[in-house]
């Protein structure tokens, strides 16, 4: 490991941390992936299979900020466990009725339980702002921590799907549960790291960081870049299964996971200049341009190829998002803002899941690349239009890695003079 991620791991108890969020965020990339593979496999409906994902997603956006608002006044161990009790009970209860063949709308029902789920990647870059704030540290912890997400991404989709495939339907989301329910016990076990709680009274009444005017651009440009994710999941299970390799779908996934790891492993190392929000529409630019490719592609190796290459614009600008979430929300409010940004992406993933899946069941797995692609144009105007919000900073937030450099070269030089 390069000795600037290696020095991130210095302070007690950050090496537990990191583990136990790994950990908790295999189901990010299992559930609902194995959810499309284990209802296709048990009934062969593709539509339905990717109605079911995208409740989950739809489910998460709505609870999800509650519960990270919750965390952000009364802490995370007190809030984690209860709502991941509630998560496991409702995956319990879709994997029996997908196993009995149940009604449809009990599937629904439970899938929208399994909303609840805490966002654990929120909680543990919480954790690392609570440490590094204003400093170069928390950049390479944010990149560390994207690199995290792609890992899971990396072999999440492997070991759901392949479990489903290979040895019963509802393996994958049932091991996703446990790694759910291990990663949140030994994360709110370690209480020396957890950040402070911000009552109420100390933050002007709780209202939501979603007031914030650049929050809100992030979110909405957010939705249509988790369209992309959820319709690239489920056209992509479908392609490999009309070519008769099901199986294979879980490693094309895994190239593009891998090429978001390897962009944002070296993104972490480097000290760019410029403004943030630059950057940041950029990345948005080069995810939609990247879709481009998958309409042309007629077999699983080009599919792979066009996937890595897609993926080396995710992590950058995922990284560069939590930065100007800095910048654009209150302290107290961070693990809700962050939550928020996760919110966007989970309904974009609901949006293009189902929609892919009604393509598929209509034209083919083919013509389902369109809506990765559409929904790239998507972003990349909503990006353009957000762009002003986004360089208007309200006072009094946290502010970004680079603006806290900024900021004390300007005080060194007030010193001097």
């Amino acid at each position: 490991m390069p000795s600037p991620y290696r020095a991130l791991f210095d302070v007690p108890g950050t090496k537990a941390f990191s583990a136990a969020g790994l950990l908790g965020r295999m189901p990010l990339s299992m559930m609902g992936i194995g959810v499309v593979t284990m209802i296709s496999q048990l009934t062969g409906r593709y539509g339905l299979a990717g109605a079911l994902s995208a409740t989950i997603a739809l489910s998460a956006a709505v609870l999800g900020p509650q519960v990270s608002r919750l965390v952000d006044r009364h802490g995370q161990s007190r809030v984690l466990r209860p709502a991941t009790l509630v998560a496991l009970v409702a995956a319990a209860g879709l994997l029996l009725a997908a196993h009995f063949r149940g009604p449809d709308w009990v599937l629904f029902a439970c899938a929208a339980g399994i909303g609840a789920v805490p966002s654990l990647g929120a909680m543990i870059r919480a954790r690392w702002a609570a440490l590094y704030r204003g400093t170069p540290k928390l950049h390479t912890a944010y990149s560390f921590e994207s690199v995290m997400d792609e890992i899971c991404f990396v072999f999440g989709p492997i070991v759901s799907i392949g479990l489903c495939t290979v040895w019963f339907p509802e393996a994958g989301p049932l091991l996703a549960a446990v790694f759910l329910a291990a990663g949140v016990c030994w994360l709110t076990a370690l209480r020396a790291t957890e950040p402070a709680p911000h009552p109420r009274e100390r933050h002007g009444g709780g209202g939501t960081a979603l007031r914030s005017p650049g929050l809100q651009v992030l979110v909405a440009t957010f939705v249509a870049t988790g369209a992309i994710f959820g319709s690239v999941d489920v056209v992509t299970v479908a392609f490999a299964d009309e070519r008769g390799h099901k199986g294979a779908a879980s490693v094309v996934l895994a190239l593009y996971a891998a090429g978001s790891c390897a962009a944002g492993a070296v993104f972490g190392l480097l000290r760019l200049a410029g403004a943030a929000e630059r950057r940041w529409l950029l990345g948005v630019a080069a995810m939609a341009v990247s879709m481009i490719p998958l309409l042309l592609v007629g077999n699983l190796p080009l599919l792979a190829v066009a996937l890595f290459v897609a993926g080396l614009s995710i992590a950058p600008t995922m990284i560069t998002t939590m930065s100007l979430i800095e910048e654009h929300v209150p302290r107290a409010q961070l693990t809700e803002g962050m939550t928020w940004v996760s919110t966007g992406l989970a309904v974009g993933v609901a949006l293009g899941s189902s929609l892919a899946g009604s393509v598929i069941d209509a034209a083919g797995a083919r013509a389902g690349y369109g809506v990765p692609v559409l929904s790239g144009a998507v972003a990349v105007v909503v990006g353009f239009l957000g762009y002003r919000r986004l360089r208007r900073p309200a006072a009094g937030r946290g502010g970004t890695v680079e603006q806290h450099s900024e900021r004390e070269d300007e005080r060194r030089e007030q010193h001097l003079a």
